[in-house]
């Protein structure tokens, strides 16, 4: 409904249409400001760690199944992840100022 609105609907683009808007008065700085790479490390931290759960979900269903064996290569797989987060955390990526 929303698309075949706004492509069939009518269309009367005014300059004050156009104009940007922030709260009622005019905009201080522009759009799209620069973000502080912070920003983007964390998000990477997060995606890393998020993939982490992604695979710990269904070890977690089916590790009596696995044995020994299976909680070996999980630990070595956390032992890893693990590793990578003290080397962040020692590197200062987590540190925000």
């Amino acid at each position: 409904m929303v698309v075949l609105g706004s492509t069939l609907g009518k269309k009367n683009p005014t300059p004050a249409k156009l104009a940007p808007f922030e709260c009622g008065k005019d905009p201080f700085s522009l759009p799209m400001g620069r973000l502080a790479i912070k920003f983007y490390l964390t998000a990477i931290l997060f995606i890393l760690f998020d993939v982490e759960l992604v695979f710990l979900y269904p070890w977690g269903v089916v590790y009596r199944q696995l044995g020994v064996l299976g909680l070996t290569e999980m630990g070595v797989f956390l032992g890893v992840l693990m590793v990578g987060f003290v080397y962040a955390w020692d590197n200062g990526a987590l540190d925000w100022q």
